[in-house]
């Protein structure tokens, strides 16, 4: 579908159109008619597939009809992230060039007292949309600097980063002092219990779409070398050596191995720097500029850039570690082959993290290929004993979880006829 299809105002659409954007992702397709229509929405889509656009496009759409308060704050976006604050802003922007009087203002943690009085001071004079992570919103909320009782869109972005962040409690408190006469639009890549949990305590009847949930982009050539620990460090050496790459992420589990990679990698002459939550704002703010900017050619991150972070032309993601959940995996090496291009996502497995990387292959479905290890790397370890450990392991969960699914089904259908009869009873349909 094109944009010049749904129903989005001239304006709207003469913005997409100076950006080269004419045709919808499916994400976009789906809930932007949902979202004009008012409803309160869940959408779940992989990282990657234009969910920011999908809810910024409607909401400025309709404050664009100067039908909602000039002296209020009509619209407050959640974000898990001082990266992803910053990179919906900047597409408010360039989404709103073409509209009269849309002002937006992020506020973000993680800088100095001086930044903080700029915010209060925009929020004072007042601004249609207010982008935010929970933490500052709520000092902001404290200091009494904002008010949000005439809140008409409230969103939510990477709904379940959040909630993996500890931040219900401050979303909860955040909801608190909404109107209840808001519409909720709550984005996430996955659908966990909690999110389910979160979803039915601040949405009303909410219209749900889900697109393309937890696959990796067909483009990304996904490898993982089988490897001890001390392997790691030359098996990168290798793969550099080997391939022309200039735009690389590499994902690490922990600060102290980012810092740690960082500083060995710069001692052999690579050009590379650290992005990790122990860097002030401004420290932050230069690194990804830098790599943007391609004055950096690679960047060592903990999953803290794993989602939102808006970089079209990554080649290759590595992961040093294999995350601990399958998810995140496909957020890390989403970051490549984006805007159709190709991409590669190499992963490092010890003997401990094998059982981890069955996992992944059975979420996206598919087997990785685990080739032998480039030339003087060493050979592959044995991974008989880890995968026949995981294999009695799966098969005894998946027993115990048929038998469950089995149990959930029998009250799913009985929920369902409830509720049907119930629904028959309203309306004055017999059975």
């Amino acid at each position: 579908m094109y944009f010049d299809e749904l129903p989005l105002s001239d304006d709207i659409l003469d913005a997409l159109d100076s950006m080269n954007f004419e045709q919808c992702t499916p994400i976009q397709e789906h809930t932007i008619p949902l979202i004009l229509e008012g409803k309160d929405i869940i959408g779940i889509a992989q990282t990657g597939t234009g969910k920011t656009a999908a809810y910024l496009l409607p909401i400025l759409n309709q404050l664009n009809t100067g039908e909602y308060p000039q002296d209020a704050i009509n619209c407050i976006i959640m974000s898990p992230t001082r990266e992803l604050a910053q990179q919906i802003d900047q597409q408010v922007e360039g989404f709103g060039y073409f509209l009269n009087g849309v002002s937006s203002v992020a506020v973000y943690g993680g800088n100095d007292g001086i930044r903080f009085e700029q915010e209060r001071k925009g929020l004072e004079l007042g601004a249609d949309i207010i982008i935010a992570t929970p933490g500052r919103l709520i000092s902001h909320l404290m200091g009494g600097h904002i008010d949000l009782k005439r809140v008409s869109f409230f969103v939510l972005d990477e709904a379940d980063r959040m909630l993996d962040m500890g931040f219900y409690d401050d979303i909860m408190k955040i909801v608190s002092y909404l109107s209840d006469e808001r519409q909720t639009i709550m984005f996430s890549a996955t659908m966990p219990s909690d999110i389910r949990t979160l979803a039915g305590n601040i949405l009303k009847n909410p219209a749900e779409v889900k697109i393309a949930v937890s696959k990796p982009a067909e483009k990304i050539k996904q490898t993982a070398y089988l490897c001890h620990e001390n392997m790691k460090n030359n098996i990168i050496r290798s793969i550099f050596s080997d391939d022309k790459l200039d735009r690389v992420i590499i994902f690490a589990s922990s600060k102290q191995k980012v810092k740690e990679l960082t500083s060995s990698m710069k001692q052999k002459g690579y050009n590379v720097e650290a992005m990790h939550s122990d860097l002030e704002q401004k420290e932050r703010d230069v690194v990804m500029r830098d790599f943007k900017n391609r004055r950096v050619n690679i960047l060592i991150a903990t999953d803290i850039v794993s989602r939102g972070i808006d970089i079209d032309d990554i080649q290759m993601v590595i992961n040093y570690d294999v995350p601990r959940d399958p998810e995140d995996y496909v957020h890390r090496i989403g970051r490549t082959a984006r805007a159709n291009r190709d991409g590669q996502a190499v992963t490092l497995v010890t003997q401990k993290d094998y059982a981890q990387l069955l996992k992944i292959e059975r979420l996206i479905e598919k087997q990785i290929d685990k080739p032998e290890l480039p030339e003087g790397c060493g050979e592959k370890p044995d991974m008989k004993d880890s995968d026949t450990r995981h294999k009695k392991s799966y098969h005894s969960h998946r027993s115990a979880g048929n038998k469950e699914n089995k149990r959930n089904d029998s009250r799913k259908k009985h929920y369902r006829h409830k509720n049907k009869r119930k629904d028959n009873k309203q309306t004055g349909k017999a059975e």
